[in-house]
């Protein structure tokens, strides 16, 4: 596999308090695993971004920050130059990372008891923070069509009917699904008629792969641009989930009001002072390396596609349309979520996300992350493929 060498670095994040390897003891139960499952990338955060970090440190003073006229900038020209949007200034609002935004949005504009609907196979929070929060979860599930996952809509017309809220995955997490403008289009007709507010979680955007286009919801229709809240952040991108650099974009004035007596009420739109100028720095200076980056992922993903046609065949894919995630097909292994959890972890020392947690059409998968260098990623395939022959 021919990739730029910057990737191909191996960054030891061991004893550095990280999710992904420091914490498998306590979520797998064991040590001796090569983790392939929280969705962060391996690779070296860009130096563009540590630099912005480094300037401020060396000032010596760990002080109280506001938000700069650079922030709202720095989004506002990288959404126009990614992604076509042309919005305002006032549109931005800080949150302190998309789940904790999620869920403060969902206190804003919903109340206990309200039904909230979700789309599974999806990232697992969706579903859990709208429980911990005491709505009524409503779950509306995709259908696999020629491998890959779509919107059954004469189910999803049935079942929002009395949601109060849809919490859209934009582009899809874990299937790597990037909804196609019309599908935008109709979610955004059938959730406006139902007076369903859309929450659409776009983290995934700027991790869109060739030839696709990720179109922002709000931005699809009058509708749309009026009944929704976005949530993005170049945590993803960029690999610096750990700064928590989030934000929401609501186009509606009376929506917007209403989340902005929310977020002031408990003073929840306050950031750290890393959170801002790393978003900048991001957004100024990441576009080339960002392309690189994409052009490394799609080379792991045709890696991987490859391998299984013809190394492990026992073994599917949904090839993501975006992001570094793929959704593994391991249904015609006939084994259920026990037994794919022993496969991975005790014969393959794999540590991967089993597919049932992410809800109804997950059952038989398991999410594997390529966002790695092209070395690991080829060990971690070996094994599997050295686990499956022992079955």
């Amino acid at each position: 596999m021919e990739n730029d060498c910057i990737y191909d670095r191996i960054v030891d994040r061991r004893g550095t308090d990280c999710v992904k390897w420091d914490d498998l003891k306590n979520r797998f139960g064991r040590e001796d695993l090569l983790p392939m499952w929280v969705a962060d990338m391996d690779f070296k955060t860009p130096d563009f971004i540590t630099d912005s970090i480094r300037e401020m440190l060396d000032r010596g003073v760990l002080g109280y920050t506001f938000i700069p006229d650079s922030w709202y900038d720095s989004i506002i020209s990288w959404l126009d130059r990614r992604h076509a949007w042309k919005i305002r200034r006032e549109y931005l609002a800080y949150v302190p990372g998309i789940v904790r935004g999620l869920a403060y949005v969902l206190r804003a504009f919903t109340k206990e008891g309200d039904k909230v609907m979700v789309m599974p196979p999806v990232y697992f929070p969706f579903f859990n923070v709208s429980m911990k929060s005491g709505r009524e979860v409503v779950y509306s599930p995709l259908v696999m069509e020629n491998g890959t996952m779509n919107i059954d809509f004469d189910r999803f017309r049935k079942d929002i009917a009395g949601c109060k809220a849809l919490i859209l995955c934009n582009p899809h997490n874990p299937g790597g699904r990037v909804w196609t403008e019309n599908e935008l289009k109709t979610i955004a007709e059938i959730a406006y008629d139902n007076g369903t507010l859309v929450i659409s979680d776009e983290i995934h955007a700027d991790l869109t792969l060739k030839p696709y286009r990720h179109h922002p919801f709000s931005m699809v229709s009058e509708k749309a641009a009026a009944n929704s809240v976005v949530m993005m952040a170049p945590s993803k991108a960029f690999n610096m989930p750990g700064i928590s650099s989030s934000y929401c974009i609501i186009e509606d004035d009376r929506l917007r009001e209403i989340f902005r007596k929310y977020m002031d009420s408990g003073d929840f739109a306050e950031g750290h002072m890393f959170a801002y100028r790393t978003v900048s720095a991001a957004y100024d200076n990441g576009a080339e390396w960002l392309d690189r980056t994409l052009e490394y992922i799609s080379g792991n993903i045709d890696y991987v596609e490859r391998f299984l046609e013809n190394e492990l065949p026992q073994v599917g894919m949904i090839r993501p349309q975006a992001s570094f995630l793929i959704f593994l097909d391991c249904r015609k292994l006939g084994l259920d979520r026990e037994g794919l959890d022993a496969l991975f972890l005790d014969k393959a020392h794999l540590a991967l996300n089993n597919g049932a947690m992410f809800g109804e059409g997950g059952e038989g998968f398991m999410r594997l992350n390529v966002g790695v260098p092209a070395s690991v990623l080829e060990k971690a395939m070996l094994s599997l493929k050295s686990a499956v022959q022992s079955l």
